[in-house]
């Protein structure tokens, strides 16, 4: 009997441990999938336009993109990575700078058509890779939250940049929209006169158990807690500090909320989560018929109106007409 007793003991430390290491694998391989810096092959359908507009909707914004004066700009963060941006001139000489933010495993030379539509209103463009992507230092992606300290800083120098009268706004698509969410939460100098955030997720925790479900048919429990911990380890948060919804709470500035009516990546419902916390002035345009960050390619003139109108209640002057 004691042999047996001793034999079950035996057969619990094992699968004890090696239920330990299967979870200690589950939380490294979905950090792996979602936080390290590499080819994130299950964001492509999103944001593949070639089976709904076989012919290329952003044609003429894409060869302005490349055709147009641009400098490239660096800083170093908080926490030692060298930042990289691409800074474009306004047509005409302005104080004005729209700071443009890209989605989740992107780079601003994704940006053409959002760039060319606050460069005919009139703005100057900055347009940063984010830490990890594009030609910016780092091995991990932030969702928004290591960022937005970034952001902070691209913020200072144009300041710096325009003068104490400079009027700056701030635009994200994606994560960059929870980017900037995130940012709205911080202090703020009062050039910060507006904030647009475009299909953005109202938590971190809340995305990936969406996702968790939808690519893996798995719950949220345990494994985004894993996940969360393994990040916290190796990018230094925790998913439940990356939360948009909460910073809204705090916004000083102005905020305008876009989101796709068909949005299936990050569900339409969060829009409305993230409207209804924010305390600040705010609007809101759930774009009809839109999936994920395809709101402008679904109506591009009442997009353009919409951010126009909204903008213009905020700047000292009018925006230019496009």
């Amino acid at each position: 009997m004691k042999r047996l007793n001793k034999a079950k003991q035996w057969s619990l430390v094992g699968a004890l441990s090696l239920s330990a290491s299967a979870l200690a694998y589950a939380g490294t391989y979905f950090y792996s999938k979602a936080v390290a810096i590499n080819k994130k092959d299950f964001t492509e359908d999103e944001y593949n336009m070639q089976d709904v507009y076989p012919d290329d909707p952003w044609t003429a914004e894409k060869e302005w993109y490349q055709a147009v004066k641009h400098d490239v700009m660096t800083i170093e963060s908080d926490d030692g990575l060298t930042l990289s941006s691409l800074f474009i001139p306004a047509a005409k000489e302005t104080n004005r700078v729209a700071i443009i933010a890209h989605g989740y495993s992107g780079s601003n030379k994704n940006m053409a058509p959002w760039s060319k539509l606050f460069h005919d209103l009139g703005f100057n463009l900055l347009i940063p890779d984010a830490r990890g992507h594009g030609e910016s230092d780092g091995d991990y992606i932030g969702f928004g939250w290591h960022e937005r300290v970034d952001y902070l800083r691209w913020i200072d120098n144009m300041i710096e940049r325009f003068g104490s009268e400079s009027e700056l706004i701030l635009y994200g698509l994606s994560m960059g929209g929870a980017t900037v969410m995130n940012v709205s939460g911080e202090t703020l100098p009062s050039n910060v006169k507006a904030i647009i955030e475009d299909c953005g997720y109202s938590s971190v925790t809340k995305e990936l158990a969406h996702q968790m479900k939808r690519m893996y048919k798995l719950p949220q429990f345990p494994f985004i807690p894993l996940a969360s911990f393994v990040t916290k380890m190796k990018a230094g948060y925790w998913f439940g500090e990356a939360n948009p919804e909460k910073q809204v709470k705090n916004s000083q500035t102005p905020l305008f909320f876009i989101h796709g009516e068909e949005d299936h990546f990050v569900p339409t419902h969060m829009v409305y989560d993230v409207y209804h916390a924010a305390n600040c002035p705010k609007d809101l345009y759930v774009v009809p018929g839109a999936a994920h960050a395809y709101g402008y390619v679904t109506d591009k003139e009442e997009y353009r109106f919409r951010i126009k109108r909204f903008l213009d209640k905020y700047l000292d002057e009018e925006t230019q007409s496009i």
